[in-house]
Protein backbone atom coordinates (compact mmCIF):
# COMPACT_ATOMS: atom_id res chain seq x y z
CA UNK A 1 0.00 0.00 0.00
CA UNK A 2 1.55 3.64 -0.84
CA UNK A 3 1.35 6.66 1.45
CA UNK A 4 -1.86 7.85 -0.69
CA UNK A 5 -3.67 4.83 0.19
CA UNK A 6 -2.82 4.49 3.44
CA UNK A 7 -3.99 8.45 4.00
CA UNK A 8 -6.91 7.43 2.64
CA UNK A 9 -7.76 4.83 4.57
CA UNK A 10 -6.90 6.69 8.04
CA UNK A 11 -9.06 9.06 6.77
CA UNK A 12 -11.91 6.57 6.19
CA UNK A 13 -11.20 4.78 9.36
CA UNK A 14 -10.99 8.06 11.38
CA UNK A 15 -15.06 9.14 9.23
CA UNK A 16 -16.12 6.51 10.82
CA UNK A 17 -15.32 6.09 13.86
CA UNK A 18 -16.49 10.18 14.55
CA UNK A 19 -19.63 9.10 12.58
CA UNK A 20 -20.28 6.41 14.85
CA UNK A 21 -18.95 8.42 18.25
CA UNK A 22 -21.09 11.33 17.60
CA UNK A 23 -24.37 9.55 16.05
CA UNK A 24 -23.98 12.00 13.18
CA UNK A 25 -26.85 10.75 10.12
CA UNK A 26 -26.27 13.39 7.21
CA UNK A 27 -26.84 13.11 3.58
CA UNK A 28 -24.37 13.25 1.25
CA UNK A 29 -25.07 16.74 0.45
CA UNK A 30 -24.91 17.64 3.59
CA UNK A 31 -22.11 16.41 4.39
CA UNK A 32 -20.75 17.94 1.17
CA UNK A 33 -21.61 21.29 2.75
CA UNK A 34 -20.18 20.93 6.23
CA UNK A 35 -16.73 19.80 4.87
CA UNK A 36 -16.26 22.42 2.09
CA UNK A 37 -17.26 25.06 5.19
CA UNK A 38 -14.33 23.53 7.08
CA UNK A 39 -11.86 22.99 4.50
CA UNK A 40 -12.51 26.86 3.71
CA UNK A 41 -11.99 27.25 7.54
CA UNK A 42 -9.00 25.64 7.41
CA UNK A 43 -7.44 27.59 4.37
CA UNK A 44 -8.18 30.75 6.86
CA UNK A 45 -6.21 29.08 9.66
CA UNK A 46 -3.72 28.78 7.32
CA UNK A 47 -3.29 31.85 6.01
CA UNK A 48 -3.33 33.41 9.21
CA UNK A 49 -0.12 31.48 9.50
CA UNK A 50 1.42 32.78 6.64
CA UNK A 51 0.77 36.83 7.20
CA UNK A 52 -1.82 37.70 4.69
CA UNK A 53 -3.15 40.47 6.51
CA UNK A 54 -0.60 43.43 5.12
CA UNK A 55 -2.00 46.06 7.68
CA UNK A 56 -0.47 44.32 10.77
CA UNK A 57 2.96 43.57 10.88
CA UNK A 58 4.78 40.37 10.43
CA UNK A 59 5.12 37.22 12.68
CA UNK A 60 7.79 34.91 11.99
CA UNK A 61 6.20 31.65 10.19
CA UNK A 62 6.14 28.42 11.77
CA UNK A 63 6.69 25.60 9.41
CA UNK A 64 5.61 23.25 11.75
CA UNK A 65 2.25 25.26 12.27
CA UNK A 66 1.70 25.51 8.56
CA UNK A 67 2.18 21.93 8.15
CA UNK A 68 -0.72 21.15 10.44
CA UNK A 69 -2.85 23.54 9.04
CA UNK A 70 -2.21 21.78 5.39
CA UNK A 71 -2.87 18.51 6.93
CA UNK A 72 -6.52 19.83 8.11
CA UNK A 73 -6.65 20.79 4.66
CA UNK A 74 -5.94 17.67 3.36
CA UNK A 75 -8.20 15.50 5.86
CA UNK A 76 -11.22 17.13 4.32
CA UNK A 77 -10.15 16.87 1.26
CA UNK A 78 -9.24 13.62 1.30
CA UNK A 79 -12.75 12.70 3.16
CA UNK A 80 -14.71 14.35 0.13
CA UNK A 81 -12.65 12.81 -1.72
CA UNK A 82 -13.93 9.07 -0.46
CA UNK A 83 -17.93 10.34 -0.11
CA UNK A 84 -17.92 10.57 -3.92
CA UNK A 85 -16.06 7.03 -4.30
CA UNK A 86 -12.50 9.10 -5.36
CA UNK A 87 -9.50 6.67 -4.80
CA UNK A 88 -5.83 7.43 -4.17
CA UNK A 89 -5.47 5.81 -7.07
CA UNK A 90 -8.19 7.65 -9.44
CA UNK A 91 -6.54 10.83 -7.61
CA UNK A 92 -3.38 9.59 -8.89
CA UNK A 93 -4.18 9.06 -12.60
CA UNK A 94 -6.37 12.69 -12.23
CA UNK A 95 -3.61 14.77 -10.89
CA UNK A 96 -0.94 13.96 -13.59
CA UNK A 97 -3.51 14.00 -16.56
CA UNK A 98 -3.99 17.54 -15.52
CA UNK A 99 -0.45 18.05 -14.54
CA UNK A 100 0.44 17.43 -18.31
CA UNK A 101 -2.89 19.51 -19.29
CA UNK A 102 -1.29 22.60 -17.18
CA UNK A 103 2.42 22.02 -18.51
CA UNK A 104 0.77 21.77 -22.25
CA UNK A 105 -1.50 24.91 -21.47
CA UNK A 106 2.41 26.89 -20.56
CA UNK A 107 3.57 25.72 -23.83
CA UNK A 108 0.63 26.26 -26.07
CA UNK A 109 -0.28 22.88 -26.80
CA UNK A 110 -3.78 22.64 -25.34
CA UNK A 111 -6.70 23.45 -27.06
CA UNK A 112 -7.72 25.65 -24.40
CA UNK A 113 -7.82 29.38 -24.88
CA UNK A 114 -6.27 31.93 -22.51
CA UNK A 115 -2.77 30.44 -21.83
CA UNK A 116 -0.65 31.91 -24.87
CA UNK A 117 2.55 33.34 -23.63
Amino acid sequence: MDKLEQIFLGQAKLDEYIRQKRNLDFTSEEWTQKKCLALLDEVGELLREVNYKWWKNPKTVDKDLVAGELVDILHFWVSMCLDFGITASDIHKIYFDKNKENFNRQDGLSEKEGYEI
